[in-house]
């Protein structure tokens, strides 16, 4: 097939013009094209108020390689992909199921391609499925009755089912899994739209559904998945995975198992302190805090395509970063636009936020993270579970700033560092009961300060950035894992028979790299064994 790239067109262009486009590309008649496909589509803005779709195409033709012979420049080539492989190289013998310890991202997609392979994997997860799961997130939006291990954080599907469900990511991509992690979404139901999107995402209200779509196929394929089942003890013999210990409703089981992967997500505070317990090595690492800012929609649409576009596009998203004088990086994160703020508390007595859209993110507010780097240095020890720690200071805070709801406060009383009285012309969006505060009073000064320069230098790259009535949050403390399990290149800790794996691991940062690390793990096993279907 070829390749063209660059292919622009006005917004409200017809899947017509686009043919044509190609046609007069190649210079040849469109009847000589059998078939396109989009591999990527942009939004070019930079010259407003003319904005355009740029647009990457495979097309299969007749008589291609004379067309290719007439070619010149670079926007032509011929389509080359890497088609993801997964292999099948492994002869030891599996005594038992692998189990895997979460059901989030990075544990899903480790199970999704265990069972379709033949092997039978056993899933855990500490909440609720995702049906379950939907209704205790709602309660506790409504009345602030919060379920430690059916929330935001926890439970089928993990943080990522409610949030934006963003899928772009910055992991270099040489074996093809992130092609395949969006290929197997779409499977599953989400919109096919997010294989060629340069910004995907799929949105709460769809991933639900692809979530439960995906566990279907994994118990179809041989796998079990089991809920309200919380990882408590294992039992190493002679350096090596020997048995885990599951409880499910107060009642433990010991289970044998000789491969655990670890895909617990970076919420999962107590099975860090199992592991400290148990001796698997661990360190603090960097990660960042920050508050939630909200803006009116049309104030960030306005900044991004002009003030009266011609064309209907969907609502615009940014991604603004700084490097302050102190040293430190502020910077925008996960950005939901027409979204909502949202309560994603998972402990009693703390708090703290995520971000949250719906698949058509028509939402009166665009809302982001706006986040400071922290470092080992401002834990105040070298424990490795200090970051967590500090993670859970700025936590209780929050609780105790909000009253057990979540902190707003206007930008200019954040920069003067009193309470909020009486909110401005923009209304907050949040998932949640929220209350007037001192979200300043929340944070260190010089993470606070920070945030306060941060968010005024943005006002120079978009315009009412640093509006006095931009709508603050807190704690946005959930951003990253503040853990690193380090693992060998077979994916574990030593030969013990435990795969760290995902975000909670300290391996990536987001639903995608998170899914493609969960691949990289069953990868990992494959490798060595031989599937249960296979054994003689």
């Amino acid at each position: 097939m070829i390749r063209i790239g660059q292919l622009k067109l006005h917004p409200n262009h017809s899947e017509q013009e686009l043919l044509q486009k190609i046609a007069k590309t190649l210079r040849i008649p469109e009847q000589e094209i059998l078939r396109f496909q989009i591999r990527k589509q942009s939004i070019d803005a930079r010259k407003k108020p003319q904005i355009q779709y740029v647009y990457t195409v495979d097309v299969e033709v007749k008589n291609e390689k004379q067309i290719l012979k007439r070619q010149k420049g670079s926007q032509i080539s011929i389509a080359g992909e890497t088609l993801y492989q997964f292999p099948m190289t492994g002869t030891k013998r599996l005594d038992y199921r692998p189990v895997i310890i979460g059901s989030g991202p990075a544990g899903l997609f480790c199970a999704y391609l265990l069972a379709e392979h033949g092997f039978c994997p056993v899933v855990y997860e500490r909440g609720a499925s995702v049906e379950e799961r939907t209704a205790d997130i709602e309660t506790f939006w409504t009345t602030g009755v919060l379920k430690p291990d059916s929330n935001v954080q926890f439970g089928e599907g993990g943080a990522g089912t409610f949030s934006d469900g963003k899928l772009n990511t910055l992991v270099k991509d040489a074996d093809g899994r992130n092609r395949k992690v969006l290929e197997i979404f779409v499977e599953n139901g989400a919109p096919e739209e997010i294989l060629y999107q340069a910004k995907p995402h799929i949105g709460t209200d769809i991933l639900t559904d692809v979530v439960r779509n995906m566990r279907n196929r994994i118990i179809q394929w041989g796998g079990e998945v089991h809920f309200h089942s919380r990882l408590m003890d294992f039992k190493l013999e002679h350096g090596e995975l020997n048995s885990i210990t599951i409880v499910k409703e107060g009642e433990k089981k010991t289970i044998p198992a000789k491969h655990l992967i670890l895909a617990i997500g970076h919420s999962a505070r107590d099975t860090f302190e199992l592991l400290y317990k148990k001796q698997i090595p661990m360190c603090a690492k960097a990660f960042a805090v920050g508050v939630r800012v909200e803006h009116p929609q049309a104030v960030i649409n306005a900044s991004q395509y002009g003030e009266h576009p011609p064309y209907v596009l969907p609502n615009a998203s940014y991604k603004v970063t700084a490097n302050l004088k102190n040293g430190r990086g502020v910077y925008s994160f996960c950005m939901c636009p027409g979204g909502y703020v949202v309560n994603a508390s998972s402990e009693e007595g703390m708090l703290a936020i995520n971000g949250m859209s719906y698949h058509a993110r028509d939402g009166k507010n665009a809302n982001s993270a706006v986040i400071v780097t922290v470092t080992p240095e401002d834990f105040g020890s070298d424990h490795p579970l200090a970051g967590m720690y500090f993670q859970r200071m700025l936590e209780k805070k929050a609780y105790e700033v909000g009253g057990g709801c979540v902190p707003v406060q206007r930008f200019a009383d954040f920069c003067e560092n009193h309470v909020t009285k009486k909110l401005g012309t923009i209304t907050p969006q949040i998932k949640g009961a929220y209350q007037l505060a001192n979200v300043r009073a929340i944070f260190p000064e010089e993470i606070a300060k920070s945030i306060e320069d941060g968010i005024k230098s943005f006002d120079r790259q978009i315009q009412g950035f640093a509006n006095p009535d931009v709508i603050l949050s807190g704690v946005e403390s959930r951003t990253s894992s503040p853990i690193r399990i380090p693992r060998n290149d077979a994916m574990q800790v030593e030969k013990t028979g435990i795969y760290p794996c995902g975000e909670g691991a300290g391996f990536a940062g987001g639903i995608t790299s998170a899914a493609m690390d969960g691949i990289r793990t069953a990868e990992s096993i494959s490798k060595n064994f031989v599937p249960f279907d296979k054994r003689l």
